[in-house]
């Protein structure tokens, strides 16, 4: 299933702005409550981790851990940004999807 997708940059500095932050090895998630919609989401990866190649391979990694993760029940009303990191292309899949799960608990995003 094909996840919603935030594309626009003032989404992503909405986000940033007002949402919660928590910090993973495998990512850095940005969760925004209360936007009266379905969940959607947002991938990021700075260019300190790489070049476009390995950007655009840590963003896939990032969207199928989301879509695991999130797909069979999404959310409804918030608006997720998934940040890379160094670390997200090398983190065994399992541990990058605990990263996930952990994050969005911390945000408040998943019970």
């Amino acid at each position: 299933m094909k996840l919603p997708r935030m594309k626009k940059r003032r989404d992503f500095l909405r986000a940033a702005q007002r949402g919660k932050r928590a910090a993973r090895p495998g990512l850095v998630i940005q969760a925004l409550e209360g936007t009266g919609g379905p969940m959607r989401l947002g991938f990021t990866v700075t260019k300190k981790v790489g070049n476009a190649v390995v950007r655009n391979r840590t963003k896939r990694r990032l969207r199928e851990a989301a879509r695991l993760v999130l797909g069979d029940t999404p959310p409804e009303g918030w608006d997720l940004v998934l940040i890379g990191r160094d670390e997200t292309r090398s983190r065994p899949f399992t541990q990058l999807q605990g990263d996930l799960r952990g994050a969005l608990k911390q945000t408040g995003v998943a019970p």
